[in-house]
């Protein structure tokens, strides 16, 4: 195991620049008020016209089906991180959309899977508690995927067909990325065979990316909320404190930069986040685990170029969310298999 970190390790990045086995819900242990944003939620006493309506909306699929582009097209902004790779979502993100007569609180969670590893299992437990805290469930799928390998997208989908259904919750399909499919009748057979697996699933082609179907499916998703009050004041827009938002917006960077040469052991953990009360000017202190040796050289890059792209992707955009001047320090250490290690995944949020 290597803790240390050394010269090359570090990045530091402000305005003025560079310096050197699938798991199977448990009902009988889960408790819905433990869902993120739950603690914190709860029907505000402000007056709202007759007929209001608040409640949870689970975002489903498997792994890469755009449900974090469509959280954040749903929001009208970036609250999930968004990257071509699958499976980067691995908690779950709440975003909140407040509209004049609703106000409709997402959970974007973790890809559905079958893959082993302790992490993966605690991802799919995540992924199936959204579904019970919910009070509409929307599964998003990957339909550029199902009509290029139309028997494995059937394979994929029906395997989550049983749980779906017996949840006995409101269930929506989001058909997404259907502006790639061409010709477009290709879609026609496969959302038949969608229909015959899903009964009384409501469909929806849409584009996330392109933000385009999405009324309809919003429609679909209010039709079946509860008449409530508000759950969260209408100014904000996630539960997801900065702390995360950062950690995600960093990985997400790092996921991009290094491509297909990092796999999925990699995590960001924020250990100092510091507001000076007179600049206002914010300090953040990021370490990046990676899970060998040889990951570590990939992420940092050759005279640290990978690692520097990043931290200043990432301190630019949280510069453009707060609104402040922002400070970024990156270290990268080398935990060594930490996507096993129990007490590593609870001190990431992970377990």
């Amino acid at each position: 195991m290597n803790d240390d970190t050394y010269p090359n390790d570090e990045y530091s990045e402000d305005e003025d620049g560079f310096s050197p086995d699938d798991l199977e819900f448990d009902p009988e242990n889960f408790d819905p008020e433990a869902l993120p944003g739950r603690e914190i939620a709860m029907p505000l006493d402000i007056e709202v016209p007759e007929g209001f309506r608040a409640g949870w909306v689970a975002l489903l699929g498997p792994p890469n089906a755009g449900k974090s582009t469509l959280l954040n097209a749903l929001v009208g902004q970036k609250v999930a991180i968004v990257t071509s790779k699958p499976q980067t979502t691995r908690t779950q993100v709440t975003g909140i959309l407040s509209r004049e007569m609703e106000q409709l609180v997402f959970f974007d969670t973790p890809g559905l899977h079958n893959r082993g590893g302790k992490m993966n299992r605690a991802l799919l437990q995540s992924a199936w508690q959204a579904l019970s805290g919910a009070d509409v469930v929307v599964l998003v799928l990957d339909m550029a995927f199902a009509a290029s390998r139309t028997a494995a997208f059937m394979d994929e989908v029906r395997d989550l067909a049983e749980p779906l259904l017996e949840s006995d919750r409101p269930l929506l399909l989001a058909l997404n990325k259907v502006d790639i499919v061409k010709p477009k009748d290709a879609l026609l057979p496969i959302m038949e065979e969608l229909a015959d697996a899903f009964p009384g699933a409501s469909l929806y082609p849409i584009s996330a990316l392109r933000t385009e179907g999405l009324p309809p499916l919003l429609d679909g998703m209010i039709e079946h909320l509860p008449e409530s009050p508000p759950l969260f004041p209408p100014d904000q827009v996630s539960t997801a404190p900065m702390r995360f938002m950062a950690s995600e917006l960093l990985r997400e960077k790092l996921f991009d930069a290094t491509r297909q040469e990092v796999p999925y052991s990699l995590a960001v953990d924020i250990e100092e986040w510091f507001e000076d009360p007179d600049t206002g000017r914010i300090s953040i202190s990021a370490v990046v685990y990676v899970a060998r040796q040889a990951h570590k050289r990939i992420v940092i890059g050759k005279d640290g170029r990978v690692l520097k792209e990043a931290a200043t992707k990432t301190r630019h955009e949280l510069m453009d969310m707060l609104g402040r001047k922002v400070h970024l320090e990156v270290w990268v250490k080398v935990k060594e298999n930490w996507p096993e290690n129990p007490a590593m995944l609870r001190q990431l949020g992970l377990g």
